[in-house]
């Protein structure tokens, strides 16, 4: 984050002020490219900063550092080339942190909060060891470890180059987990080898590769195919985890997919036959769609 207060006013480093940075950002590089210009312009200043949405109108006369009229600049011009805003400004937001993202993972999306939400409302004291597969920036495993005291979090990805973001956000919020993170490379469950854990949690690629052309340009220009697409209508990567945590689970353990609503019912089937769960159900998302398949290793 950069720090607006951390320079006093005399600075050489400081140059202008925050609103005329929003002003300067907005009728350059955004002025043609997006339909709200100043919006956007003010999005990209609080991103950056990581402040309320409200800041820099309430700010507009405290000085800009260069620090920030430089990444705001580079952050609008991606973002006139049409970088969703977290690519654009290099962060998201999910749940209680503050993530760093670009275009090697997904862009957490806010019904992968409710995901880490109804695992932790359904962890008790017997779930010590989570896994989480496919970790992309480490959204998952950094919120449950943040929020929750458990023995150990995994996180595990088949993408090097995801598994260089958790890493940096895993270092950047150490000091706050209350959990341990391992970050394993690998497909699936496969960098598990042996070890047993108690939950499994996983928001796995879901869409048909059929479907993909139909993906707004935002996500099929800019976010990680292998995050987003998968063969047998877009189910195979979730029928490869729900096959392969029979063998990593423990008696009783969780089970917790987030999957297209579309096929929320294909994977609760799917779930059922392969014989190794009970207590399957469908969970629902904020809007009321099927979302989220949870069952227990039987």
């Amino acid at each position: 984050m950069i720090n607006v207060s951390a320079a006093p006013a005399d600075n050489a480093a400081l140059v202008g002020t925050i609103g005329a940075l929003v002003k300067r950002i907005s009728d350059g590089p955004l002025s043609e490219r997006v339909s709200d210009p100043h919006r956007e312009a003010v999005e990209i200043v609080a991103a950056l900063l990581d402040v309320p949405r409200f800041w820099p109108g309430a700010n507009a006369a405290s000085e800009a550092p260069a620090d920030l009229v430089d990444a705001a600049t580079r952050a609008a011009n991606k973002r006139a080339l049409g970088a969703p805003l977290a690519y654009a400004v290099g962060r998201a937001s999910f749940r209680h942190l503050t993530l760093e993202v670009d275009e090697r993972v997904l862009i957490p999306r806010v019904e992968t909060e409710l995901l880490v939400e109804r695992v932790l409302e359904r962890s008790d004291a017997g779930i010590r060891t989570i896994a989480d597969i496919g970790t992309g920036s480490g959204a998952i495993a950094l919120s449950l470890a943040l929020e929750r005291e458990f023995r150990l979090v995994i996180g595990t990805d088949i993408s090097k180059g995801a598994l260089a973001i958790a890493e940096r956000n895993r270092t950047a919020q150490a000091g706050a987990l209350r959990s341990p993170v391992e970050l394993l490379h690998g497909a699936f469950l496969a960098p598990l080898g042996s070890r047993k854990v108690d939950a499994v949690v996983s928001n796995p690629p879901y869409i048909a590769y059929s479907e993909g052309a139909s993906l707004p340009r935002s996500v099929r220009d800019w976010e990680p195919a292998v995050a987003l697409l998968s063969p047998d209508d877009g189910l195979a990567a979730t029928r490869c985890i729900v096959d392969q945590a029979h063998g990593s689970l423990t008696r009783g353990g969780i089970l917790a997919l987030e999957v297209d609503m579309r096929r929320a019912g294909s994977v609760a089937e799917m779930v059922a036959v392969r014989g190794s769960y009970v207590d399957v159900e469908v969970l629902l998302d904020l809007s009321g769609r099927e979302r989220f398949v949870f069952a227990r290793r039987s």
